[in-house]
């Protein structure tokens, strides 16, 4: 594994001699530009293995992606060897449709300390509106505005909440329109953690049920989802969507087309820059959001 082979990996040409918010936040915003956030593995026949070299090999000598489990631990390894202090969390997704907390750890995070101030780095959240651009100063009640949207932590007992504030969705006419769980408010929650340090081996449990269990979302859909610049892409079974965030005011675009399996494949080329090396077989079961837009 080599540092330099991860800086071209995600096109990162800067000064990384200081391990300060700059240069964090520019390795972030290449991360999550470089690297999407897929399960096509589990779509592929292919299995998924928690550990670092595999990681390394999937992510950056065969430019996929991966999903919350992989690309963190990708980054925490790459901050790490960029001299920062850094470790690993465990977090609780929200579920919109039972309005509650997942009981059990489900999802990685980062909390990155410079200059004695805490930031949270989260480069796996579905990849969707709720992917942070930046990362985020560790405090309570405040508002974070970023391009895709407000967010803020708010804490209480020692359990932290991540939320992010809504904003409208125009779609043009030919597009699907969203399939929002009904959520009283404004307010979209996210997920919870606590700032008890993890280790990946915490998580070999959550990466195997993932990848066997029937009922979870990454075993319904098949995801691929990127950050541009203007907003992202994500494909989810055959219904690919663009979203440009700040369209109008406090208003996002979203259009989305409907593929056939012959443009899945050229879709993941031109638009994800993933060839795979084993058949797909496109996954969004009915009766789910048909848009990553909620699903994650």
């Amino acid at each position: 594994m080599n540092i330099q082979e991860y800086f071209s990996r995600i096109s990162f040409d800067g000064s990384h001699k200081d391990a300060d918010l700059q240069t964090l936040t520019a390795i972030f915003q290449c991360h999550i530009q470089a690297i999407p956030f897929e399960n096509l593995s589990m779509h592929c026949g292919e299995t998924i293995d928690l550990d670092l070299q595999s990681t390394y090999d999937k992510i950056v000598k065969k430019k996929r992606g991966g999903w919350c489990m992989e690309t963190n631990y990708l980054l925490f390894w790459a901050l790490k060897e960029m001299g920062y202090e850094v470790c690993v969390l465990g977090g609780n997704s929200y579920d919109p449709a039972k309005r509650a907390y997942i009981d059990q750890i489900n999802h990685i995070l980062l909390k990155v300390v410079i200059k004695g101030s805490s930031y949270i780095v989260d480069a796996g959240f579905g990849g969707g509106p709720y992917q942070t651009w930046l990362p985020m100063l560790l405090i309570s009640g405040k508002d974070q505005p970023q391009i895709p949207g407000i967010f803020r932590f708010t804490e209480d007992n020692g359990i932290w909440y991540l939320e992010k504030v809504k904003r409208k969705h125009y779609v043009p006419e030919g597009s699907v329109p969203l399939s929002d769980t009904p959520e009283m408010g404004n307010i979209r929650k996210l997920y919870s953690f606590t700032l008890e340090p993890k280790h990946i081996d915490d998580f070999q449990e959550l990466n195997t049920y993932l990848q066997v269990s029937p009922d979870t979302i990454l075993q319904k859909k098949s995801i691929c989802s990127l950050q541009t610049t203007e907003g992202f892409y994500a494909l989810v079974g055959w219904t690919f969507s663009e979203m440009k965030y700040k369209y109008k005011e406090d208003t996002d675009l979203l259009q989305t087309t409907t593929l056939t399996d012959e443009e899945i494949a050229k879709t993941l080329k031109e638009k994800f820059n993933i060839v795979l090396e084993n058949k797909l077989i496109p996954v969004n079961v009915r009766g789910l959001p048909p848009n990553l837009v909620d699903s994650i």
